[in-house]
């Protein structure tokens, strides 16, 4: 099965259909896509160079605004941002955005192309602490200003939860390796297995650097109280983590329990079905009407035939036997698995980086500075959506507050 989780699991739009489909854009002055874009990507403007055969124009639009263009076209959840401002919606269904980016990115790799530059060196260094989305934006941005940047991750490879948590049949690891590689060409230096708070301080950084970015993301998952110490339980994030380490090479019972509804929960939902896991019970505590996930991400595990049993939370466990009570109406179901895993959110693991109190800043930018000068944050630990597209928004903001900041403009 594991050839089968390493497949992506979206077709790839070819040069016709990619055409196509740019051509149902009605071309909208305001381009309200462009304005629900939170990285700012600027769809309207590159479906528009799509519509008139300019590839290499769209790919230059794509990756001046977004330095992980080809990771947000797989992986953002579109529905919700740019296709949900469409205009076409009003007539039947709104541009498939992402598919159309990811066709530009995929060709802006098969040619070769190479758009980003390292800007003017003004002789300021910052240190970035971790190298999910958030981080690798800020790094690409600050670079592209002219900062020298060194990015310190405590894994042995660079890219947080896009490499060690999205499963690989929605995002390859050599899209990953790809786009770190281009932010490597600006100039900016990795530092891995380097963890800080242990490797290295936080103040041995602040006397190097002129700046520090706390960008280390939501990588811990939560365990509720009653399940803990079950040797039958497993984090979502620690077995998507295990499942992409192995390539899909591992053994798993063909009895699985998931307790979660969001985006996470559906990754592992999908990503059983992929292993070849039979019977897979889903359990969410919001009903249908209030999901948080991707609808996108709901329909494929839908459609792989997993069973999604909204509405209700776990009250009780026995060993592998779950109860659980429906929020609303009177009713208990009782579940035995083989296996649990646990989807109900994560937290950042800030241990070791000191006391951070996030607190508004100066600009019209707020959020991104903190209780010392020095010390900024950016990816999940900012308060926006936990999307890589999101991270990727505060990635740019948070470069372009340090600068206002450090850099004087």
């Amino acid at each position: 099965m594991s050839e089968k989780y390493t497949d992506e699991l979206e077709v790839a739009f070819t040069p016709l259909n990619v055409c196509e489909e740019a051509s149902r854009c009605l071309l909208c002055h305001d381009a309200p896509c462009s304005a629900d874009c939170p990285a700012g990507t600027d769809p309207g403007r590159f479906i528009r160079a799509v519509r008139f055969r300019n590839f290499k124009g769209a790919a230059e639009v794509v990756r001046e605004n977004n330095a992980l263009g080809a990771i947000c076209a797989r992986v953002c959840p579109t529905e919700r941002y740019c296709q949900k401002g469409c205009s076409r919606s009003g007539i039947d269904v709104p541009i498939d955005i992402g598919r159309i980016q990811r066709f530009i990115t995929d060709f802006e790799e098969a040619t070769k192309m190479e758009i980003l530059k390292k800007g003017r060196s003004n002789g300021k260094k910052v240190a970035i602490v971790g190298s999910g989305p958030g981080a690798l934006q800020a790094a690409a941005s600050l670079s592209r200003l002219g900062y020298e940047v060194d990015v310190y991750e405590k894994e042995s490879k660079c890219g947080g939860y896009m490499r060690y948590g999205i499963p690989e049949y929605r995002l390859p690891s050599h899209i990953v390796d790809k786009e770190i590689e281009h932010i490597v060409k600006l100039g900016v230096h990795l530092h891995t297995s380097t963890e800080v708070g242990k490797d290295i301080t936080i103040e041995e950084l602040k006397s190097s650097h002129d700046a520090i970015v706390i960008a280390v993301g939501a990588n811990r998952g939560k365990m509720l109280p009653m399940f803990k110490g079950n040797p039958h339980v497993e984090i979502a994030v620690d077995f998507l983590k295990r499942v992409r380490d192995a390539k899909g090479k591992v053994d798993m019972p063909q009895n699985v329990l998931v307790i979660g509804g969001g985006d996470v929960a559906m990754d592992v939902d999908v990503t059983l079905k992929m292993l070849g896991v039979k019977n897979i019970s889903d359990v969410v505590y919001e009903e249908f009407c209030e999901f948080r996930a991707s609808k996108k991400e709901l329909r494929d595990a839908q459609k792989l035939g997993v069973s999604i049993i909204d509405g209700y939370v776990p009250i009780a466990v026995d060993g592998k036997s779950v109860t659980f009570k429906h929020r609303v109406i009177p009713g208990e179901i009782k579940i035995t698995a083989d296996k649990i895993i646990l989807a109900v959110g994560q937290y950042p693991d800030v241990e070791g980086l000191g006391d951070i109190k996030i607190v508004a800043g100066e600009s019209n930018v707020p959020g991104y500075g903190t209780n010392d000068p020095k010390v900024f944050v950016a990816g999940d630990i900012a308060h926006l959506d936990k999307t890589v597209v999101a991270a990727v928004r505060t990635g740019k903001d948070v470069a372009y507050f340090i600068h206002s900041k450090i850099g004087g403009r």
